[in-house]
């Protein structure tokens, strides 16, 4: 089986492989496509909390970006972990350059365990110079409110949340619905022209590290390989719910989920 297409991934390391630029690898080899990198910073932690964060200079991350670039173009990126205003203006200068037209932004900004990882300078930039050159923006609740000013409790806030961070320039919105207190988790996409709520069962489980991160490396997978972006955002919720359902169990805190879930592997290699 060939790798149906060449995604680079721009995020964070998690040293614990539940999340970060180890869960993007993960989705997006399961899914069938190629995964090149950029490491944005590199993480000490475990399923129960982060213990520090050492950035890479940006200066480094851009010879990454552009030293990959040079030799294998990528079909899509994705955008994970970006800690300080002077990686996000390298990412934005990367971006100009590079000149690929499917990204998706993941706003990493709160770690599952409540740590901050990025400033708030870095969010400003982010908001005003970075969000209006991306396809689509996937933030969860938290990060939602942050970006938009909306105190969010219910799916009618995360609707008028969406529609205050298209007004920020961008094009389409996932707000993922999993931080509120619900029966189904509803995940929220609006662009200018269509609303649709994906709803989910809500699976009884601690182990949810990594899921954010999984789902918008799912959705560019998806979409770098000719869905339409609502259809990618479908498919890429449907393979997260999957992994959540089938998760290893995992360490002593908020555990990984099953990133393998999709590989079917065939007889000569059982």
């Amino acid at each position: 089986m060939k790798p149906k297409s060449k995604i680079l991934i721009i995020a964070g390391s998690d040293s614990s492989g539940g999340a970060g630029i180890q869960a993007d690898i993960k989705t997006v080899t399961s899914l069938g496509s190629y995964a090149m990198t950029a490491i944005t910073a590199i993480t000490s932690q475990n399923t129960m909390g982060v213990k520090s964060v050492s950035p890479v200079p940006a200066n480094e991350i851009k010879k990454q970006i552009n030293y990959t670039v040079k030799d294998i173009k990528p079909d899509a990126i994705k955008i994970g972990m970006l800690n300080s205003s002077k990686v996000v203006r390298t990412v934005i200068n990367s971006l100009r350059e590079i000149k690929v037209k499917k990204i998706v932004l993941d706003p990493v900004m709160i770690a599952k365990g409540g740590a901050r990882l990025i400033n708030d300078q870095a969010i400003k930039i982010l908001k005003n110079h970075l969000i209006n050159k991306v396809t689509l923006v996937t933030p969860n609740i938290p990060e939602a409110e942050v970006l938009s000013g909306v105190k969010i409790k219910n799916s009618n806030d995360m609707i008028v949340a969406a529609s205050k961070i298209i007004r920020l320039g961008a094009k389409n919105v996932l707000i993922k619905g999993g931080h509120l207190n619900s029966k189904q988790v509803e995940d929220i996409f609006l662009n200018k022209n269509d609303l649709k709520i994906f709803r989910s069962k809500r699976y009884k489980t601690k182990n949810t590290h990594g899921t954010g991160c999984t789902l918008s490396s799912a959705i560019i997978t998806f979409f770098s390989c000719g869905k339409s972006i609502k259809k990618a955002c479908e498919l890429g919720i449907k393979y997260v719910n999957l992994s959540i359902l089938t998760n290893p169990k995992y360490g002593k805190g908020h555990g990984p989920i099953n990133h393998i879930n999709s590989i079917i592997l065939k007889k000569i290699f059982r």
